[in-house]
């Protein structure tokens, strides 16, 4: 079951209570009472100023970003729903760097919450890059709520495979 891709690492207890939910169709209904609407932060622009604003808020001595945006690859492809690159290159004799952060195009249509919590994972990159405590305590610092945003979400990502999107209709 699709629930098991996004949920392994949960309790048991956890994953029969959503199971639960998808067989008497109340996942939708579950994650609308919670998150009603989608967000408005459609395009690349939009999103670039909405990462900004975040990281200047909690991480300003922090590199800056050369590119953000959304990309329709990296639910596929990566296996991932945002990814944060750190490249760097040697240019005339100096060590350049570069940090890029991608937004999967999943997230033009979900709850604000979901989109606010994929950018706090990749701009906790920044400073951590694995995932470990820290990384993590970082990602509460940033967004108090963040694990159980985490977990909504990956409700919503089931939702999304099994039934489609709740804001397209």
């Amino acid at each position: 079951m699709a629930t098991h891709k996004y949920l392994a690492n949960y309790p048991p207890e956890l994953i029969s209570q959503v199971e639960s939910l998808i067989e008497n169709h109340r996942l939708a209904s579950y994650l609308l009472d919670r998150y009603p609407q989608p967000h408005n932060i459609a395009n690349d622009n939009d999103l670039r100023e909405y990462v900004i604003s975040l990281k200047n808020q909690h991480m300003k001595k922090s590199q800056p970003l050369s590119k953000i945006k959304y990309d329709n690859k990296i639910h596929v492809v990566n296996n991932a729903l945002g990814l944060h690159s750190y490249v760097a290159r040697i240019q005339g004799g100096k060590l350049k760097t570069k940090n890029e952060l991608r937004v999967s195009s999943v997230f033009k249509k979900t709850p604000e919450d979901f989109l606010n919590m994929i950018v706090v994972h990749e701009l906790a990159h920044l400073k951590e890059k694995e995932h470990n405590k820290a990384f993590y305590r970082l990602c509460n610092h940033m967004l108090g709520n963040y694990h159980q945003l985490e977990f909504d979400m990956r409700l919503y990502l089931i939702q999304l495979e099994t039934h489609g999107s709740l804001y397209d209709k």
